[in-house]
């Protein structure tokens, strides 16, 4: 207790820990070469490609990030509030700089963030932000980009990066002469990471966010859906010296053969996630009808009755050059279908 201790409160104990930690991740900073360096993304966007544009300095007092130069706010939800911004590029600068420092408002100060006004990465009010995630689980990718070489290559490739989060709706009211009871479902699906200093990217893993996959028998006791399929997708991780990880092959069907709308906030399907040193990218994402017509990444469509959908995720891109890859690896992979 704090009697024990002799003490009134923990403000005292809260302020040292606070400042140690500035202390420590400025200490980690200032091994660091001191410069700008500069990356650029594009992804899908909902109706034209987004640009992301970063400009990081590390200097004696702590790294900052800029984002001038990012594409404009977009009239659909994919805009991103800028505390979102600050979050995501502050966390992928501490994935790989002072990573073992707490994570606190002291070790966090020694990271700005910054992005002007009106941008797609600071939106103002009453811009639309409800699918933030799709542009703003980017950024880490961005950040590790300007990083790559003050850290002598020491970050992995591109991964999908965004979330795959169809929501499914259907039944009375909202399809046609459904004689259903009516639902939505939001469900999540991952693909590949890139791939890492030292090891292979990791199979059907979301990263940034971390959120798993949602497990088909939740899906099907959720809502009249049947899941004919979900596997791994075999070659979708760009090749390497370390390969990336792959997506995932998911089919989707309602379970009465009534036509269902699926809102999709998908990315990386013009866009896949890239390789570094040498590595190749990985595959891009797919969504369509199964025997049928592509569709969009981005916005409502019908699936006919009688037809199901298909959703490929993105596979992370590879890290180094393929021929300096371990042979046992690549026949490793081959034994498990990963290619």
């Amino acid at each position: 207790t704090l009697d024990e201790f002799g003490m009134d409160d923990l403000d005292g104990a809260g302020r040292m820990i606070i400042e140690n930690s500035r202390r420590a991740m400025l200490a980690e900073v200032r091994k660091l070469p001191s410069g700008t360096w500069r990356n650029a993304m594009r992804f899908d966007g909902y109706d034209e490609p987004v640009d992301l544009v970063c400009a990081l300095t590390i200097g004696e007092d702590g790294i900052d990030v800029d984002f001038s130069g990012t594409s404009p706010v977009c009239s659909h939800g994919i805009n991103v509030p800028l505390t979102y911004t600050q979050a995501y590029a502050s966390f992928g600068v501490r994935c790989v700089v002072g990573n073992t420092i707490p994570n606190n408002a002291g070790s966090l100060a020694v990271v700005r963030v910054t992005a002007p006004q009106g941008c797609i990465l600071n939106a103002p009010r009453p811009a639309a932000v409800s699918a933030r995630h799709a542009i703003g689980q980017m950024l880490p990718d961005v950040v590790l980009g300007c990083l790559e070489e003050p850290l002598g290559g020491d970050v992995p490739a591109e991964g999908a990066s965004c979330l795959f989060g169809p929501v499914f709706l259907g039944g009375r009211g909202l399809i046609p002469g459904s004689k259903s009871e009516p639902f939505v479902i939001n469900a999540f699906y991952a693909g590949g990471t890139g791939g890492r200093p030292g090891k292979d990217g990791l199979d059907c893993t979301a990263f940034p966010s971390g959120v798993r996959s949602t497990p088909v028998e939740i899906t099907e006791n959720s809502a009249p859906l049947v899941i004919w399929q979900k596997q791994y997708r075999p070659g979708s991780g760009g090749a390497g010296e370390f390969r990336g990880g792959v997506g995932q092959i998911m089919e989707f069907a309602h379970a009465g053969g009534e036509a269902f709308m699926v809102s999709k906030m998908f990315d990386r399907i013009k866009h896949p996630p890239r390789g570094r040193q040498g590595g190749e990218a990985g595959k891009a994402a797919k969504v369509y009808v199964k025997d049928g017509v592509e569709l969009r990444g981005m916005g409502r469509e019908t699936i006919p009755a009688g037809c199901s959908m298909v959703l490929e995720t993105a596979g992370g891109g590879g890290r180094g050059k393929p021929e300096d890859r371990d042979p046992e690896k690549i026949e490793e992979d081959r034994e498990k279908g990963l290619v």
